[in-house]
């Protein structure tokens, strides 16, 4: 079988103007691009999802936002929500990549007057990527430090200690009672992590972001290079990578979960946990924070998805796979609640205070609170360094929900802003693919040096991260980057895929890769229920905005600035691709948006052998070059090129006339 080249073939007796510059993605003449490559092996790819969805988020947030929205009572709506907007919207991501083999730029073709929805994607992942990958180089920090006999973050006394530091270990061997009021006291991993890791004391706010902490520098470096080496050969690298980054953090959720289960006081933790209040399930918030949970939980909308399924053979069962992924992130997210509960509930018990007292979200549970937890157990380093790994792990190839919040503060951020959750491996992969696509005659043969230059730039740009100021740069990038523009890109997709490009177009296309047809259950939700619920929690965000603050720091003006234009230019790429799309057409601005709003040349499955019933033989799209134009305001008449796409519509029109049938 050989691959469709980006230059589209004549038609028999078409003329030779139908192959024209305006419709090629390489030059005249040049032989078809390097190959993209495909999965090397059948799991590659399920496993690779399960990464994608399986991550930090599972660990650091699900827990917490279960028991402050109802415990037990929270499954429901969340189970609801899994239901019409995850698994739908999921689906049918999958399936625009694996059915075009291509990544979230250049699957445009599908409607490229909405090409700026993939440029919109592309941007997002870009500054996700900067603040992301800073999350693993503090995991990469904490991960050297339990390399030692005595953590560093067990007792005070150390040179970044204050006054207020409460040594609880130095309290229980003394037999001294532990202070009731444990808020005006500082427990060591606390400091730890804000005056020695973060140094923040060394400066005073976002604009004076202080010296960069070398040690920092050297972690986010690192943590670059391993990203780098992974996916150096494409999915074929990244593919066996992820056998382990995928698999390995089980093992070790499970050692947690049997060692945690077997500590006094685990059942108070997990009955704080579990312990349902249906009376919740009476507030909109609930079913709200249900919602977000799942669209962030899933990755939708960042081009992880759509990118890996473009590796994929064109009839893989990615029906089966999406059921597959959705569900084994659910059952994961409360199995690692009750991994983190039962630690906080022997914590509790330890330290004489109350459950919700040391149960915090986010950085909050993975840098203090489950660190010190740590230092109570026998060989504290070991289980330490198996907390962090498994956090390296998911991090590497997982995604984040990041909300990095001071320790023992309230969320700064209106609740579902600022929810980037990435797949590491993919943030690089999103990025590399769709840009290749673009430029595949020049860029896939030298993609190992692309990445590595897209690497360094971004390895720079995330240099201010690693400054004492840095996470006040890193809450205004978590707030703004991934909230409001990725709603609007996901929303926008998923009503082009429906309402312009049209349902039944898509379901024949699923069919024709899987053998049947999508039930009335998913078209029912991709019509109506997934962009209604989506636009809810749209709507939702905007109202519910407030300013960011870290602690009692609050960002001056100019940064609220910026930050709100960080995400809204991720919206703003979307008229503005769509200026450039009508630009290049030719008639009247209605002829010029019609024309834009069809399927481009060379839309459909990669490979001839996989092009069936209108996409044989056939230009799938109405396109015109210019050259064409010119020819016909010269002689006039109805072109060959025109006459096809003609055809093509009309045969569409008749197959979906004889299935209603």
């Amino acid at each position: 079988s050989t691959p469709l080249c980006p230059l589209p073939h004549p038609q028999p007796g078409a003329p030779d103007l139908l192959v024209s510059p305006s419709s090629q993605d390489g030059e005249l003449g040049s032989e078809c691009p390097e190959d993209r490559g495909n999965w090397t092996g059948r799991l590659d790819f399920l496993l690779s999802c399960i990464g994608y969805c399986v991550g930090l988020g599972n660990v650091w947030r699900f827990p917490y936002r279960a028991y402050t929205n109802g415990g037990g009572a929270f499954l429901v709506p969340y189970f609801i929500m899994l239901a019409i907007c995850g698994i739908p919207i999921f689906f049918m991501e999958l399936s625009l990549g694996q059915f075009s083999s291509l990544g979230p730029l250049a699957v445009w073709k599908i409607s490229p007057l909405f090409k700026g929805v993939g440029m919109g994607t592309i941007l997002i992942v870009s500054l996700v990527a900067i603040y992301y990958n800073m999350i693993i180089a503090y995991v990469l920090f904490y991960l050297f430090a339990s390399l030692t006999s005595d953590l560093p973050w067990q007792h005070c006394g150390n040179w970044w200690n204050t006054e207020l530091c409460l040594d609880h270990h130095v309290s229980r061997a003394g037999n001294s009672s532990v202070p009731a009021n444990v808020s005006n006291t500082v427990s060591p991993s606390e400091e730890y992590w804000s005056r020695y890791v973060l140094h923040i004391q060394g400066s005073s706010g976002i604009g004076d972001p202080g010296r960069i902490r070398w040690n920092l520098c050297l972690c986010l470096l690192l943590s670059w290079t391993i990203v780098y080496l992974c996916i150096l050969k494409g999915v074929k690298s990244s593919g066996k990578v992820v056998y382990f980054t995928a698999t390995f953090p089980y093992l070790i959720l499970v050692m947690l979960l049997i060692r945690g289960v077997t500590l006094q006081g685990a059942w108070k933790g997990i009955q704080f946990y579990l312990t349902p209040q249906f009376d919740h399930l009476l507030s909109s918030k609930v079913w709200i924070e249900a919602a977000l949970q799942i669209f962030y939980s899933l990755g939708v909308g960042f081009g992880g998805l759509l990118t890996f399924a473009s590796y994929n053979t064109f009839h893989q069962n990615i029906y089966r796979d999406t059921f597959i992924v959705t569900l084994g992130n659910a059952i994961t997210s409360i199995l690692a609640g009750f991994a983190i509960f039962s630690v906080l509930g022997y914590m509790s018990q330890e330290l004489g205070v109350p459950v919700n007292q040391v149960a915090k979200a986010g950085p909050g549970l993975a840098f203090v609170v489950y660190p010190q937890a740590m230092t109570m157990l026998p060989l504290s380093p070991f289980w330490s360094f198996l907390f962090f790994f498994m956090l390296l792990t998911l991090g590497l190839d997982s995604q984040v929900r990041t909300e990095p919040t001071e320790p023992g503060v309230p969320s700064r951020q209106p609740e579902g802003s600022g929810e980037p959750l990435l797949l590491q491996f993919a943030f690089l992969e999103t990025i590399v693919t769709a840009v290749t696509d673009e430029f595949p005659y020049y860029l896939r043969p030298k993609k190992a040096s692309f990445s590595a230059l897209i690497c360094i730039a971004l390895f720079l740009v995330g240099l201010i991260l690693t400054t004492e100021g840095g996470m006040y740069w890193l809450v205004l990038l978590d707030d703004y980057s991934a909230g409001f523009g990725l709603m609007v890109v996901v929303i926008t997709t998923c009503l082009v895929v429906t309402r312009v490009y049209g349902m039944k177009r898509f379901c024949r296309d699923i069919h024709m890769m899987l053998g049947f047809k999508p039930g009335p259950y998913f078209r029912a939700c991709w019509m109506v229920l997934s962009p209604a619920t989506m636009m809810a929690l749209l709507v939702y965000n905007i109202v519910k905005y407030q300013p960011s603050e870290y602690g009692n720091y609050q960002f001056p003006t100019w940064a609220e600035a910026l930050g709100i234009l960080m995400g809204v230019l991720s919206c703003l790429m979307i008229p503005m691709g769509m200026v450039v799309a009508v630009l290049q057409e030719e008639g009247t601005l209605w002829e010029r948006v019609q024309q834009a709003s069809r399927p481009a040349t060379g839309w459909g499955p990669a490979l001839e052998e996989n092009r069936s019933g209108a996409y044989v033989g056939s230009l799938a799209g109405s396109q015109s070059p210019k050259p064409l134009m010119v020819h016909m305001r010269k002689y006039g008449g109805i072109t060959s090129y025109e006459n096809t796409a003609i055809e093509v519509d009309r045969e569409m029109e008749e197959e979906d006339e004889e299935e209603s049938m």
